[in-house]
């Protein structure tokens, strides 16, 4: 089955009661029991949910995974993913990630004894250096949020594997239908659905994906006794918005490549970052393990100047300035006051998250209506 198949139809079937093509919302905390511990398959509703195995199917499809697990916000399946850890492991992260990521790896699993390093990953090689017998996960964003830097899944999986090291990619940027990082080597995948997936602004969820049974066993236990699962009615809206996801990432990659052009030709804009120009570091690596580019786009402005970022961001009447990313309304950020404010602002500006740095979630509007309001906004 290929992908643009898969959104509609993998891990589904039709639901057994009625036939309801779509999978209903089982809107219950219990379910009846005939006799102590004899039922139906389920028995409450954190443990397991009809609609929500429904998504967790969805998700292992689109992934190319075993298991999927759906959590209430994507810091929830990162919590997960932690919580695999004991006191005294050893964290790799790449030094430019999402700046929630960064506040519970430092302020919640710091003070219980695991150690992260944080670094810079454009070259895979400098991550060997970093391992030692305490490390026991390498955790990566490609691309990267906000700088749009990527990282070489296939190499990273190939030194983890040396290593014995558990590898998880978070996919959020780039979407299954765009990077398929278990193909690639990765152990566990994930998303925040909030964004893409869900694709419409209308929810907050989280995902894990993986092929080893023990592992999935293993978060299944940790998803299930820390509790923080979505709800049936999210589960609905994540899996209608993954039917469409890839129809929307289609256009959400032709507006991108126009606004980053456009960007590109700007002549107040100093630097755009985007992993579909040629001239971007690891664009050989981008076009290896992605089928295209995506519609995230960073950009600064000359001068390094956070008054006119702000200008810029507050005069935008399409984009709308506003957290999150991958629905289908544009949207525009100021990652150091917004996204990534939890960042130290010397440890910020060291991987290139300056006043000027704006973030553009180009969505699927008329391409030359964005690049109108893009181009009144900034000025001449």
């Amino acid at each position: 089955m290929k992908f643009n198949t898969k959104t509609i139809h993998g891990g589904q079937q039709h639901d057994p009661a009625y036939g309801s093509v779509m999978p209903p919302i089982y809107q219950t905390s219990t379910y009846a029991q005939s006799t102590p511990g004899k039922h139906k398959g389920y028995e409450y509703s954190r443990t397991h949910n009809p609609t929500r195995n429904a998504l967790e199917n969805a998700l292992a499809s689109i992934e190319n995974g075993n298991f999927g697990l759906a959590f209430g916000s994507g810091l929830a399946a990162i919590d997960a993913v932690i919580k695999l850890l004991q006191p005294g492991d050893e964290v790799i992260s790449t030094n430019d990630l999402y700046g929630g990521t960064y506040r519970l790896f430092t302020s919640i699993f710091k003070k219980f004894g695991i150690v992260f390093h944080f670094v810079g990953m454009n070259n895979a090689s400098q991550i060997e250096t970093y391992i030692t017998k305490k490390t026991k996960l390498i955790w990566v964003e490609t691309p990267t949020n906000p700088m749009m830097n990527i990282i070489d899944i296939k190499a990273t999986a190939k030194i983890a594997q040396q290593h014995k090291v558990l590898f998880a990619v978070d996919n959020t940027f780039a979407t299954p239908y765009l990077q398929q990082p278990l193909d690639l080597g990765a152990d566990i995948v994930m998303h925040s659905a909030t964004k893409y997936l869900g694709g419409h602004s209308d929810l907050v969820m989280g995902a894990l994906i993986v092929k080893d049974k023990e592992l999935a066993n293993r978060l299944y236990y940790i998803q299930n006794a820390s509790g923080a699962v979505c709800g049936p009615q999210d589960s609905f809206l994540a899996l209608r918005g993954i039917k469409t996801l890839h129809v929307r990432m289609q256009r959400h990659c032709e507006n991108g490549k126009a606004v980053a052009a456009f960007l590109a030709n700007h002549p107040k804009i100093e630097k755009v970052y985007w992993p579909g120009f040629e001239s971007h570091p690891n664009h050989n690596i981008a076009k290896e393990q992605m089928n295209d580019f995506g519609g995230m786009i960073s950009f600064t402005t000359k001068g390094n100047n956070y008054e006119n970022a702000i200008k810029i961001v507050e005069s935008l009447k399409l984009f709308t300035l506003a957290e999150s990313l991958g629905g289908v309304e544009s949207l525009v950020g100021h990652p150091a006051s917004m996204t990534h404010a939890s960042i130290p602002k010397e440890e910020r500006e060291k991987i290139g998250v300056v006043d000027s740095l704006i973030r553009l979630s180009v969505g699927i509007e008329d391409k030359d209506d964005l690049i109108a309001d893009l181009a009144q906004a900034i000025g001449n």
